[in-house]
């Protein structure tokens, strides 16, 4: 064959592959219209009542119908029933305007566009208004930016409105977020992501579900950009993308993943699907990651069809489930994750009802294959003993010049001062002794204009922090206004104000429910409702048909929803219980322990089953009384830190009890002594208890223990903590004639303005400590890891008090000196200072000696004036407070407080 011929047969063929691409890719965009016009109608057919897709009716453009279909298709239950179709349609505009008027509107593919554009929700918050008023705020900030410039920028105007600071786990919406000037990571992460769709960029927010080597986890934000997703962390802005303070903790992860709402068929794992979403896993995007493929097999080695696996991560007291993937035809599965060590767990029932489980340790990169054996039964009695190891830390670090960390620093600078001046608009940030932050206005509104003003204020008292922050002022006023209670309540006016007036029942949007429910329910289901919680229980058995299918993560419906709609998931089911049981003046909650929902009869909380045919019961119950015998180190052991407690449902899957105390988010649980000591009531059934003692590496010595709490029985069992007897030499040195800025010490400096000191000199840490052990930490102001290491630290006051030698704090330099806001840490140990390393030398000796991370703060170390280190950690760490405890602790029990001896550090 010539070369003209062989060209011209060259040619031929590439344009007969181009076509077949071509034919390829507009029959895949055919096939998932018709997949996307299929789940519209059996989405419409699953909501025939309440005129849920009317919107369709209206006169739309066809890219606003394609648009409003795939959001009808796929978003869940309680976005359906609570928002009208205007709702939807005005942000779809919002999102095409965007697309149309953005630079790179026409580079985003309709892919990202639907999945990672389109959709409004992002978490568990509350819809509002956020779309249109985020493009207005921004679409002249961005214009003229190339798209990773606009990620950036983006993120720096987030930071302008917001900072971090912990709370509980209701996502506050975007809206509220500013109003109140921070938010936790998963509330910072949902406002960048709903910034940049509301510009028409890409973004999704992404998680560890659990770390591994510490416990909390973390959300944070992907952007794409032209084809490539990079990550940043949200209203943290740093000059590049890829860069954030959690590069290291993320290189230890066991599993990062995000949700996109349709059916997404993109690159990455699929973990799993459900009617409104695909789970992916991203992983690979930042750890070394191994592949296990699991067999589940009855206890005959017959291999199990169909049956949930659970992927689960040691965190916070308990194996946290962060992945559920089901076996196939072959019995089969497989997940991807960090190298490093998690419990593979499966239960199922069978044929007479009772469940079999089985578990198994499994290290990723090391274990390619598991057989995965379902050999327990409820009857079994276990005791293990295991070590969990986390992945090793490899973080990589895209390249930063001095000029782009300058102008960074500079730019936070200026944003500090911005948001600062909007937060000096609060009425001192308090109105009654209530941090009510942005919300002020509401909630002195409420009080003033109230005609019981101290029923007003135990109103405000009853609610939760997060919802002072937030909670609309008709919220307050309808449920103040609109509620009486029964008379046999009426005398009781804590229990009425927690459980009666108050408006939140669980995680669910605050709505004015009460006025509605007075105004619509007919008066003679009202006068039933009221004279038996029995008739409120079989109407909603009746009248509520349940969602099993388009609510899997159970965002909740609100109350007036449900009614209308007369249908809702489980979940949201019970809030509405709860809700209209208050309406009418019933006592009722949903069980903070257990999730149960119940109600306050006959001097008790009684248990509601709406889920079967029997009234109102108290379930039968015994007593689990722990021993414990102090191991040297902890010696009253805290839930969620130390242990954790589950039961055993009737699949033989595990529901973890909760004991909290406190709503700040950092799961203040209660203790052993408090509350299992001389023993805790608790339903009969089957239990697992697990115990964790975290090492300084990030490795837990866990201990499982299963038992029984029979009816009217008290069970005695074991809370044992298990500890690493290892000798543990000195670390590493540490210069203690090392000098820096004295600022002053802690009690003394309570506002920012009281840093700056004309009197400001240098000292050596000897001076300041005098001989012995102290404490030193490098800090990274106005930094997540640093607010926590604070937070802790403040949660232990009483053992450094105790400790009684200095904790010197010292910031890295004046940026991150002026970033510091004291008031926001009231609560420090009495022996703490402050100071500044002014020439970097503290940090950098640190760095060498120890062999840490440049860059990477905050540092803590515990050393003795010979200057010898025998504790140190660095970065995100939580629970850094209960590690010094320990390491202070065996410093005195082995009788170290003085530096000759030799430590043996647990």
């Amino acid at each position: 064959m010539n070369l003209r011929i062989l060209t011209l047969a060259l040619a031929l063929s590439s344009g007969a592959l181009t076509a077949s691409y071509a034919q390829h890719k507009v029959s895949q965009q055919t096939s998932a219209e018709s997949q996307l016009q299929q789940d519209f109608l059996r989405k419409k057919k699953a909501f025939p009542r309440g005129d849920l897709f009317r919107i369709f009716d209206s006169s739309l453009t066809p890219e606003e119908r394609s648009a409003l279909t795939f959001l009808y298709s796929y978003m869940p239950t309680n976005d359906l029933i609570d928002r009208d179709g205007g709702y939807f349609l005005e942000n779809v505009r919002s999102s095409l305007q965007a697309r149309q008027e953005m630079p790179w509107g026409k580079v985003v593919p309709e892919r990202e566009w639907r999945h990672f554009v389109l959709p409004i929700r992002v978490n568990n918050e509350a819809l509002d208004a956020s779309r249109p008023f985020l493009y207005n705020a921004l679409k002249d900030r961005v214009k003229g930016l190339t798209l990773e410039q606009a990620v950036l920028e983006v993120n720096h105007w987030c930071h302008e409105h917001v900072v971090y600071t912990p709370s509980d786990s209701r996502t506050s919406s975007p809206l509220a977020t500013l109003r109140t000037a921070y938010g936790r990571c998963g509330e910072e992460s949902t406002l960048l992501v709903a910034a940049l769709r509301a510009v028409g960029i890409p973004a999704r927010q992404v998680y560890t579900p659990r770390w591994a080597h510490t416990d909390d986890n973390h959300a944070w934000v992907e952007a794409w950009i032209n084809g490539k997703w990079a990550f940043l962390g949200a209203c943290e802005p740093e000059p590049v993308l890829n860069l954030a303070w959690f590069n290291a903790p993320v290189s230890r992860a066991m599993l990062v993943h995000t949700k996109a709402f349709g059916r997404y068929n993109g690159p990455e794992e699929i973990i799993g699907r459900t009617p409104t979403y695909t789970e992916i896993n991203v992983i690979d995007n930042y750890a070394h990651t191994g592949r296990v493929d699991v067999r589940v097999v009855d206890a005959a080695g017959r291999p199990l069809v169909g049956v949930p696996v659970e992927f689960k991560v040691y965190n916070y007291g308990e194996f946290y489930t962060v992945a559920t993937k089901t076996t196939d035809a072959k019995g089969s599965t497989f997940l991807t994750a960090g190298q490093g060590d998690m419990l593979v767990y499966a239960s199922k029932p069978d044929t007479k009802g009772t469940y079999r489980f089985g578990f198994e340790k499994v290290t990723f990169g090391k274990d390619k294959q598991v057989r995965l054996q379902l050999k327990y039964s409820p009857t079994d009695k276990i005791n293990e003993d295991l070590l969990i190891t986390p992945p090793r830390e490899d973080a990589k670090y895209p390249e930063v010049s001095d000029a782009q960390r300058a102008e960074n620093n500079r730019r936070m600078a200026l944003e500090d001062s911005i948001r600062g001046r909007y937060v000096a608009t609060f009425l001192d940030k308090q109105f009654e002794g209530l941090d009510a932050r942005g919300n002020w206005k509401a909630v002195r509104t409420f009080v003033e204009e109230s005609k019981d003003q101290e029923a007003a204020k135990s109103l405000l008292r009853a609610i939760s922090a997060k919802d002072l922050r937030d909670v609309p002022l008709e919220v307050l006023r309808d449920h103040l206004d609109n509620t009486e209670p029964l008379p046999q309540f009426a005398s009781d006016k804590e229990l009425s104000m927690r459980y009666i007036f108050n408006p939140r029942v669980a995680n669910e949007p605050l709505v004015p429910y009460k006025k509605y429910f007075r105004e619509t329910v007919p008066a003679d289901l009202q006068r039933s409702f009221k004279s038996s919680l029995e008739a409120l229980r079989q109407w909603c058995q009746k009248e509520i048909s349940l969602d099993k299918d388009y609510n899997p993560l159970d965002y909740p419906v609100e109350p007036i929803g449900v009614w209308k709609a007369r249908k809702a998931d489980s979940y949201s089911r019970g809030i509405f219980f709860v809700s209209m049981a208050r309406a009418m003046g019933w006592p009722a909650r949903i069980d903070g322990v257990t999730g149960k929902v119940q109600a306050y009869l006959d001097g008790r909380w009684q248990d509601i089953l709406l889920d079967v045919a029997r009234p109102a019961v108290a379930a039968p119950q015994g007593t689990l009384r722990l021993s414990y015998q102090d191991n040297g180190i902890i010696d009253n052991p805290k839930y969620y830190y130390q242990f954790t407690i589950s039961q055993f449902d009737k699949k033989g899957q595990l529901q973890k009890l909760s004991y909290d105390e406190g709503d700040n988010g950092l799961e203040q649980g209660t203790s052993w002594a408090k509350t299992f000591k001389d023993g805790a009531p608790m339903d009969a059934g089957h239990y697992m208890l697990v115990t964790g003692s975290r090492l300084a590496s990030g490795s837990v010595l866990v201990n499982m223990r299963s038992f029984d709490i029979r009816p009217g029985k008290t069970t005695d069992e074991e809370l044992v903590m298990r500890r690493d007897t290892t000798a543990v030499a000195v670390l590493g040195s540490f210069d203690a004639e090392n000098r820096f800025a004295y600022l002053g010490e802690a009690k003394d400096l309570t506002k920012a303005e009281q840093f700056v000191s004309p009197e400001e000199k240098e000292q050596s840490v000897l001076t300041t400590t005098g001989r012995g052990y102290y404490i030193l930490g490098v800090l990274g102001a106005g930094e997540e890891p640093t607010n926590h290491a604070l937070k802790d630290i403040i949660a232990e006051r009483e053992t450094f008090d105790h400790w009684d030698r200095s904790l010197v704090l010292l910031f890295k330099d004046k940026t991150s000196q002026s970033r510091y806001r004291p008031e926001d840490f009231v609560g420090l140990p009495t022996k703490t200072v402050f100071g500044r390393d002014e020439s970097g030398k503290i940090l950098s000796e640190l760095v060498t000696s120890l062999k840490l991370r440049g860059g990477n703060l905050p540092v803590f170390i515990i050393a003795d004036t010979f200057n010898r280190v025998v504790f140190y950690s660095q970065g995100y760490t939580i629970g850094l407070g209960r590690q010094l405890h320990q390491v202070i602790t065996a410093l005195e029990k082995e009788q170290c407080t003085t530096p000759t001896q030799t430590c043996t550090i647990p």
